[in-house]
């Protein structure tokens, strides 16, 4: 991760000289898919040298906002785009596409020591809508539960108020963080915690789940509660929180930049995303990504 950072702040530093003398891709976006990006970004520019690519985070919505500014060549998203943003990104003379990278299972994290092991999706809204504040009302101890999320301009955020919460506000006690790797850190520190990361920030380096924390297996309706670390589950579709990871460009993808991101979408490109815990592209979103070129 330090590499990715280095390399990204690198290229930032140096972007008029890179770009006068090589192909340049600026992107920005989803903190949740920076380090993915950034992984994806070491590897293409190890097969092609000639090509620079910096790849910063700030959110899903400060990477669609400079995309319709025509400030990036790619907007990282962990949502979709909205349809004010489409027509902002029209009346700047930006069309923008849309492309899916990867599947993300938005998890749900209480800390290890937590004995509460699944939740229903209503259950989850209540939580974080403030409805259900101790942890004897879903089974636990009787201890108050300690809410973390994201900021607005996150694409989880705005991703998990519209799906769990059914549009309605968070509860006013949510502490916002700036990103999944704060959230961890807080949740595993925090035995009364609850919160949600992207998949991929779960796991260490072996692929285990990181020490402190647990993740919940959550049901839809009446179905039985599925964990989200299970591919077969996404697959499925039947773990309930599952959401593609988007980039965006303006128009159809051209030259170096859709060069990388069909590198990101042939076997070696997904097989990074995997490695990097997340899930392939398939489904409907494969069918999504021809209207696009690839």
């Amino acid at each position: 991760m330090k590499k990715s950072i280095i390399l990204a702040l690198a290229a930032l530093v140096a972007l008029p000289a890179i770009a006068a003398a090589q192909d340049f891709i600026q992107i920005k976006g989803s903190d949740t898919s920076v380090n993915l990006v950034q992984r994806l970004a070491e590897v293409y520019m190890e097969k092609d040298p000639a090509t620079a690519i910096a790849v910063t985070g700030g959110g899903s919505g400060v990477g669609i906002a400079a995309l319709i500014a025509n400030k990036v060549q790619i907007a990282d998203a962990s949502r979709p785009m909205k349809e004010k943003e489409y027509a902002a990104a029209k009346e700047n003379g930006v069309v923008a596409t849309e492309i899916a990278i990867g599947i993300d299972a938005l998890s749900v994290i209480v800390h290890h020591d937590n004995p509460v092991q699944s939740l229903s999706m209503a259950q989850v809204g209540a939580i974080f809508r403030g409805e259900i504040s101790n942890w004897k009302e879903l089974g636990g101890p009787n201890m108050p539960i300690s809410l973390y999320g994201r900021q607005p301009n996150s694409g989880t955020y705005v991703f998990f108020q519209e799906h769990v919460l059914g549009n309605k506000d968070y509860s006013a006690k949510m502490k916002q963080m700036n990103g999944n790797a704060q959230i961890m850190e807080a949740v595993g520190s925090d035995k009364t915690g609850i919160s949600y990361v992207g998949v991929g920030y779960v796991f260490d380096d072996k692929g285990q789940v990181l020490p402190g924390i647990k993740v919940l297996d959550v049901s839809a309706g009446n179905a039985k509660a599925v964990s989200p670390l299970v591919k077969e589950n996404i697959k499925a579709g039947t773990y309930p929180i599952a959401r593609a990871l988007y980039q965006y460009t303006n128009g159809k993808p051209k030259g170096n930049v859709k060069n990388f991101i069909a590198f990101i979408l042939g076997p070696e490109g997904q097989k990074v995303v995997e490695e990097m815990g997340f899930y392939p592209v398939a489904g409907q979103y494969l069918e999504n990504n021809k209207k696009a070129g690839f």
